[in-house]
């Protein structure tokens, strides 16, 4: 829903981004510009074209300033980014709209080192290491969005066969294997040390007691809440200004491809409706190569 989608992006904002109160409310304003011209259009803002771009931008040129005009442009198009990036689009109607904005940027993803860094950073044994653990493990290790990782239920763990079913958009359902390490983690997460002993603390609903992942209260996890329990644990390791909410789920795919991986493989792992999707992270690849030979070759760039 349209709503949940502005609600994430401001929380995106306020909270991961640190923009100010003014900031948030003034983008939220701008937003709802853009919604209410939908509303009276009758149109879907999932799937906008270039002539609707254009007949928003012609209405707003009636009743802004220039300098009004560039600032809601700029900040539609960091909420459509946000959606690109988020994989709710397959890209932006606003990304060619003249050079206002910051363009939309290639997935983030880690390096394997600090993907090493951050797992290697939670190496107790308490409740909330062992919770905080399995969640960066499967995350990375199979490529599922936080969302999809707050949605689990025990029903859809495999751990036999080492595997576990997701349900992502549209209630589309996939079978992601688990790795060694994802596996462990989980394991250890969902046993009488870990997930079982907030439980026994808990009042015990259905939902909590079908959720894989809970909080201390002995409640589902809620992705804003996941997305926050990673974040401190990204600052610990100073890695907090290159973390986002799908950071661990673009350095799986980076990975796997860096590795060779098929990208129709990694297109089913990360439940991608289009390749095309999936191909922006071939140019991830690509980008880090480049990034490495004009760095190293001797003859690459003039001295």
């Amino acid at each position: 829903m349209a709503s949940d989608d502005i609600s994430e992006y401001l929380f995106e904002l306020s909270v991961i981004r640190g923009r100010s109160e003014n900031t948030v409310q003034s983008y939220r304003r701008d937003l709802n510009l853009l919604f209410d011209f939908l509303d009276k259009s009758h149109l879907d803002y999932l799937r906008l074209g270039l002539k609707e771009v254009n007949l928003f931008i012609e209405s707003i040129s009636r009743s802004h300033s220039k300098v009004s005009q560039a600032r809601i442009i700029s900040a539609i198009k960091g909420f459509y980014g946000y959606l690109f990036q988020s994989e709710r689009i397959s890209s932006s109607p606003f990304a060619d709209i003249g050079s206002m904005g910051a363009p939309i940027r290639l997935p983030k993803s880690l390096t394997k080192g600090e993907v090493e860094l951050l797992i290697g950073s939670i190496s107790g044994s308490t409740l909330v290491d062992l919770r905080d653990l399995a969640m960066v493990e499967l995350l990375y290790g199979t490529g599922m969005r936080i969302s999809e990782l707050c949605s689990l239920s025990m029903s859809d763990l495999y751990l036999e066969e080492q595997l576990v079913v997701v349900t992502g958009k549209g209630s589309k359902q996939r079978l992601l294997p688990l790795g060694r390490y994802a596996y462990q983690a989980l394991v250890r997460w969902i046993g009488s040390d870990g997930r079982m002993l907030v439980l026994g603390h808990s009042k015990r609903s259905r939902d909590s007691l079908d959720a894989v992942f809970l909080n201390l209260r002995g409640t589902r996890l809620t992705r804003q809440g996941a997305w926050l329990v990673l974040k401190d644990r990204s600052s610990r390791v100073g890695l907090a200004k290159k973390f986002s909410p799908h950071v661990l789920r673009h350095s799986c795919a980076t990975h796997m491809l860096d590795n060779g991986a098929d990208l129709r493989v990694v297109q089913e792992l990360l439940g991608h409706a289009s390749v095309a999707t999936t191909q922006i992270y071939t140019k991830v690849s690509n980008e880090r190569i480049r990034s490495v030979y004009f760095s190293a070759h001797p003859r690459a760039i003039d001295s």
